[in-house]
């Protein structure tokens, strides 16, 4: 595979990148010159090849330009959530030794009070905002002429921050040209219709590692990137028959969404040019994901890997309907499941999952949690536990953060999700222990329903809570259902448990505060 420069030159005026609902358009030629505008931006203010620039923004066309950019100048990057507040921005510019900050005028964090060491260079996109300078203003002038001399950059993620203070996962600077052909997409050309002719549809925020390395993967190859503003249901299914779309990466709380659109409307659309739908970043309940292979045919595909890139599996959906609930085989690595003290289990036995792979990273700053991550034998973790199968087919139970310890019993949440999402009810739950006297910790329980059943919260808690102690048991049953009518979720589809349970622990029992509280 090669490179969007290169496409920009032999190219020019191929659809490089179309945001959905906007209307807004970019050709390759587009693209190249915007970059080259970026790196030459930053040289001018003293960017040297290996310094940090952190921008937060939404999926926009200067997210492009920025990523492009620091790519040709060999910048080491870092996208932000736009949802983060004011102190988690700052602890990641700092953390991340920034020397340039650009902020969406629309992130929620600039509508915070931001204090930030005064040499970092700030900069606003789409107004202006105290202390900032405007970046539209800054590059306006700077012709978008090829630099004279160039290095790779490339990002550093950080980590989603389900259980704590996010992490920079920090790796290697790449060597040689800026343009040369990126080692990480090596592995698409073996998935299904990848090529040249490809239409990806971005439905997640590109701040995040899976939709970023999609479409940096997709613009190597000289496709097009159909990138959703944000999420609807409805417009993602527009955009897939608009443009042609062939692939697609989604997480499962969309599929919800989509399933929930009247047949009438899901019916209304072609969608035969669909050839692939990616998914992962959280689980997918069995009964969703055999809907939507009933829906769109045996094109899902699942994966299940991690910011730090460290190993991964996939699974296709003809292998899952005969591996239900299995995230797949290894794609990149060995897996070992290795018990407490980093000995090799049997197939069919519960322990962390570990990947032998010969990838290498650090956690920027945190050499503790770098080695927790790593095995005696050297393999690294992604902190998930579960099972191989006698065919090397790999089932999650639940993340090590999250197991509840009952009575001396384990107990993993995620089972009981699994569970409880089964019921029609339920648009999504999520499971955590609280402190209690008797047994250590207890199972609670948090219950998403639409507004249709609000007035009978109180009776389903009950009944929910009844199926439980039927179908698992007294241990492992919730001790206590909350039922509340909004349940957010990060756009990757993961939970910040931790916070949430914090959260619950300093509400009263009743629902109606916990329903706003979470609405963060």
């Amino acid at each position: 595979m090669a490179h969007p420069y290169k496409y920009a030159k032999s190219h020019p005026s191929k659809l490089v990148a179309a945001f959905v609902p906007s209307g807004q358009f970019m050709t390759y030629d587009d693209l190249d010159k915007a970059a080259n505008k970026v790196g030459r931006f930053l040289q001018s203010i003293g960017i040297k090849p290996g310094d940090s620039v952190i921008f937060c923004l939404e999926n926009c066309p200067e997210f492009l330009h920025l990523s492009w950019g620091c790519q040709r100048v060999g910048v080491r990057f870092t996208p932000t959530s736009v949802r983060m507040g004011a102190d988690e921005l700052t602890y990641i510019v700092e953390d991340s030794g920034a020397k340039v900050l650009i902020l969406s005028i629309h992130a929620q964090a600039a509508r915070l009070p931001i204090k930030i060491h005064s040499d970092v260079r700030m900069f606003t996109l789409g107004g202006d905002l105290n202390g900032f300078t405007s970046w539209e203003d800054s590059i306006r002038d700077v012709v978008g002429y090829p630099l004279a001399s160039s290095s790779p950059g490339r990002e550093m993620m950080y980590s989603s921050g389900t259980t704590g203070r996010p992490k920079g996962v920090r790796k290697a600077m790449p060597t040689g040209a800026f343009d040369a052909p990126d080692p990480r997409n090596s592995g698409w050309n073996a998935r299904p219709g990848m090529g040249f002719d490809m239409v990806h549809l971005c439905t997640s925020p590109l701040y995040h590692a899976a939709p970023h390395r999609n479409v940096a993967a997709t613009l190597a190859m000289g496709g097009t990137a159909v990138i959703m503003e944000h999420f609807d249901a409805l417009l993602a299914l527009q955009s897939i028959e608009r443009f042609g779309v062939t692939h697609s990466l989604w997480v499962p709380t969309m599929f919800h969404r989509l399933l929930r659109l009247p047949s009438s409307q899901r019916d209304a659309f072609d969608l035969t040019t669909h050839v692939a739908a990616h998914h992962g970043a959280a689980p997918c309940a069995g009964h969703i994901k055999e809907k939507m292979i009933e829906w769109w045919g045996p094109i899902l595909l699942e994966y299940y890997s991690g910011t730090e890139g460290i190993g991964a599996c996939s699974i296709t959906s003809t292998e899952w309907l005969t591996h239900k609930g299995s995230v797949g085989r290894a794609s990149d690595g060995v897996i070992h499941i290795l018990d407490v003290n980093d000995d090799k289990l049997p197939p069919g036995a519960t322990g962390l999952v570990f990947f032998e792979s010969s990838s290498k990273f650090e956690y920027w700053n945190d050499p503790a949690k770098t080695n927790h991550s790593r095995s005696k034998q050297g393999w690294w973790t992604y902190g998930d536990i579960g099972h191989l199968d006698a065919e090397g087919y790999l089932y999650l139970t639940d993340r090590r953060d999250f197991v509840i310890i009952t009575g001396g019993v384990n107990v993993y949440p995620q089972e009981i999700e699994d569970f409880l999402i089964q019921d029609s009810r339920v648009a999504d739950c999520a499971v955590f222990g609280i402190p209690n006297d008797e047994f250590g910790e207890a199972v609670q329980a948090i219950v998403q329903v639409s507004d249709t059943q609000e007035d009978q919260m109180s009776s389903l808690a009950d009944e929910l809570t009844r199926q439980c102690q039927i179908a698992l048991g007294f241990i492992k049953s919730p001790k206590n259902i909350h039922i509340v009518t909004d349940f957010p979720r990060l756009p990757t589809g993961k939970l910040q448990k931790k916070a949430l349970r914090e959260q619950f622990l300093s509400l009263s029992t009743k629902p109606a505060p916990l329903t706003s509280i979470l609405n963060h």
